[in-house]
């Protein structure tokens, strides 16, 4: 992961190499999940070496610590998948925090938040909630009982139960819910359809020549006294002239305070230039994925491996024009949940996402596409369990993670 995302902080790791078990085996053994899940743990441990991950994070754990704050926690979850990957229309990270703080021992995953999961969370005394979909999304006025999306905040503040919420950032990430979606037909070349961007700061260089080191140094002092809250970097060399050329970067946010700083020195405004700069890709995050598969699949074995992956009985099909089931797959894209507006104009023998519309079904056909729905939580819910792995490695063994039994997609096939 980059250093350079907000909200984390990055110290170099130990050596150590420690020990990490696998939670309540008996919870996960059910047959409703599929065989990429596989849920049904046993009472082992796992090694884990903290070098196969990024040399800056400090957030590990002995074997002998015996408490998990939420913040811990809550760290360890952005640090899995940072927030600022989420789009921007998203409301992500901890929705619900408990007034009265507790060491954290129970942490429940769901796709969504439900009434039946709730009951499920105030079962197993669950001091953490997990949901994919964040409960809590539009702005609200009032906490009331009549909305049963407040009705539910309201009993996880009144239960001591944290909320956390990753969505989208759980979606953009590398190694995340779409590169585990596009993992289900089999092995290819694998592309970002909508590349994230880097959210890092500084935004802005500013260069200027100076005169002397201490006229230098005042104006860095007169900056600094602007807005102490900037983040302000420089570096300087001597031209041949015997001046100073500075080089300064800054955020939007200091932006305007250090220009008009700047430009009340006339000597150096003369010389001012103002660049900005550009956000850099981040290899393999961002939204949705295309895929060439190494071993071409007709349409019907790509539904038959897709039920697999998702653990369903059933999956809708749309036959692109002039394809029969047994038309050759060699270029798939997908998206998970709702994926229209992310697989729109990509160029694929097939398309699998969630939920589209009708009409962004016909459109997809008319031009050759097939496309496979398996309605919208159904597109994510078998993430739960690769998840639960990578973040109960993270934590320390006095807390359980689980995944929720009764979290399921509102539609059936009936």
């Amino acid at each position: 992961m980059l250093a350079a995302f907000r909200g984390l902080t990055f110290s170099p790791l130990t050596s150590a190499t420690f020990l990490r078990r696998t939670h309540l085996s008996s919870y996960f053994c059910t047959s409703s999940f599929n065989s990429f899940t596989n849920p049904c743990f046993t009472r082992s441990r796992l090694l884990y070496s903290p070098a196969v991950t990024s040399a800056s994070h400090s957030l590990h754990f002995s074997k002998g610590k015996i408490k998990m704050e939420l913040k811990e926690v809550v760290q360890t979850l952005e640090y899995l998948a940072p927030l600022s990957l989420a789009e921007s229309w998203d409301n992500v990270g901890l929705l619900v925090e408990p007034s009265k703080s507790r060491p954290i021992k129970t942490i429940l995953l769901t796709n969504d938040l439900t009434d039946a999961v709730m009951e499920e969370a105030e079962a197993l005394s669950c001091d953490l909630i997990i949901s994919y979909h964040p409960p809590l999304f539009r702005p609200i006025k009032r906490l009331v009982q009549r909305d049963w999306k407040q009705r539910l905040a309201i009993r996880a503040v009144e239960a001591g139960i944290a909320i956390f919420s990753p969505h989208t950032s759980w979606d953009t990430v590398k190694g995340g819910v779409n590169d585990w979606l596009i993992g289900g037909l089999g092995s290819g070349h694998v592309t970002v359809l909508s590349q994230a961007l880097s959210d890092a700061y500084p935004s802005h260089r500013l260069e200027f020549n100076m005169r002397s080191d201490e006229e230098l140094n005042a104006v860095l002092e007169e900056l600094k006294a602007c807005d102490s809250s900037a983040t302000l970097q420089h570096s300087s060399n001597r031209s041949d002239n015997s001046g100073i050329h500075v080089s300064l970067t800054c955020s939007d946010s200091a932006l305007p305070h250090c220009v008009h700083t700047l430009l009340g020195h006339t000597a150096l405004s003369q010389s001012l230039t103002i660049t900005k700069l550009e956000k850099h890709p981040l290899p393999g995050h961002g939204q949705g994925r295309l895929s060439v598969l190494d071993k071409p699949v007709t349409i019907a074995t790509a539904v038959e491996k897709m039920k697999t992956h998702l653990g369903l009985s059933y999956l809708r099909l749309a036959l692109g024009a002039e394809q029969t089931q047994e038309t050759s797959v060699r270029t798939v894209a997908v998206c998970a949940g709702s994926g229209a507006s992310v697989l729109n104009g990509v160029k694929a023998d097939l398309y699998v996402t969630g939920e589209m519309s009708h009409h962004e079904v016909l459109d997809a056909v008319a031009k050759g596409t097939s496309v496979i729905l398996s309605d919208h939580s159904n597109s994510e819910r078998g993430f739960l369990s690769v998840f639960r792995e990578r973040l109960a490695v993270r934590l320390p063994e006095t807390v359980s993670v689980l995944v929720s039994r009764v979290d399921r997609d509102p539609l059936q096939v009936v």
